[in-house]
């Protein structure tokens, strides 16, 4: 089977260097465009980015001349990892030039047409794309904040298993998390900032979509009550969050790690290339996890849930740790790409 062909929105930023990383040599993708901001169009990938992960940029797309973030391109579907003062309009623009699009911006979480997929959480929203079937019509398919990733991850057993009633956050978030060249390091040095602008907000209203249920052809938004705070910590890669939540029935801690420790779900059992063995680890070291231990946990696609304990105010407290880039990011669009070829909404030149 011919590979699908890729590209990439916004191919130069940290977000679009870890999509390329990871699309290097993966079975069902290949990269054939790449687009970035006006000053990159007309170069060379290679001369037109600075490569800043670990290894060395893949010699693939060196010689890939950067395109203007606008259709066509040479592909059939879009990853988009374009800042969310931009990627609305453009987004919009590649669907409705009937490109499948994979975003990791903001701009169209909400929408009522376009899911918002974690493929271990909620596959089922996949169904809003029905509309699109057969119009010659793009779509849009959204993953979520990197903070919302993981936090809905490890609600996912739970609300399963117990219900859930209320959730409080607290995120840590790494600097990687405000791109490149990110937080100045006369702010962040010897400091921790607690804002991180409408980040609060994404996870509030995110969380509650994703954990909610279809109807009549839209979201309808989980009950529950969820309060976030987040602050940006001297911390390359890897968000953690300390939660606390309000189940429906009585639990003890154990088995809040036998939820967690034996989750499972869609792509563990379609075997999607990007997809963790384990998509939630426990770890049972009163100090862990941490991100500099924690963050790679499954390829980096793994959360790591840790200090699980009793909670005198909302009934249950735990730690939660992700790779913001990857699970977070690049890889949540990845791995919805899987699942949507999995389930017949995506194929390859031909098909």
């Amino acid at each position: 089977m011919s590979k699908i062909r890729v590209g990439i929105l916004g191919a130069t930023g940290t977000v679009g260097q870890r999509f390329l990383a990871m699309l290097d040599r993966h079975p069902q993708f290949v990269v054939t465009a790449l687009a970035a901001s006006d000053r990159s169009q007309g170069r060379p990938y290679g001369a037109a980015c600075s490569w800043r992960l670990a290894g060395d940029m893949p010699s693939a797309v060196r010689s890939l001349v950067v395109q203007p973030t606008r259709p066509p391109l040479d592909c059939d579907v879009v990853f988009s990892s374009l800042p969310a003062d931009v990627a609305g309009e453009i987004e919009t623009a590649f669907a409705r030039a009937g490109f499948p699009v994979l975003s990791n911006s903001s701009s169209h979480r909400m929408d009522d047409a376009v899911p918002l997929l974690i493929p271990e959480v909620n596959p089922e929203h996949l169904a809003l794309l029905d509309a699109c079937r057969g119009t010659g019509r793009g779509f849009i398919v959204a993953n979520p904040n990197c903070s919302t990733v993981m936090l809905c991850l490890a609600l996912a057993p739970l609300a399963a298993r117990f219900g859930v009633e209320a959730v409080v956050a607290t995120t840590l978030q790494a600097l990687s998390g405000a791109g490149y060249p990110g937080v100045a390091s006369l702010d962040i040095a010897d400091n921790v900032i607690p804002y991180i602008a409408s980040e609060e907000e994404k996870i509030e209203r995110e969380t509650r979509k994703i954990l909610g249920s279809l109807n009549g052809g839209r979201v309808e938004p989980a009950g529950f009550a969820v309060s976030a705070q987040c602050h940006r910590v001297n911390v390359v890669d890897g968000h953690l969050a300390a939660v606390r939540v309000q189940l429906s029935r009585p639990a003890e801690p154990a088995e809040l790690r036998e939820a967690f420790a034996g989750f499972a779900a869609l792509p563990q059992q379609l075997r999607l290339h990007t997809a963790p063995a384990h998509p939630i680890l426990v770890r049972d070291e009163p100090d862990r996890p941490q991100p500099r231990l924690d963050r790679d946990a499954g390829g980096g696609m793994s959360v790591t849930v840790g200090r699980i304990a009793p909670d005198r105010v909302l009934g249950h407290r735990f730690v939660v740790l992700s790779h913001n880039t990857i699970r977070g990011a690049a890889g949540a669009a990845i791995l919805n790409a899987e699942l949507l070829v999995a389930r017949g909404y995506l194929a390859g030149p031909g098909a």
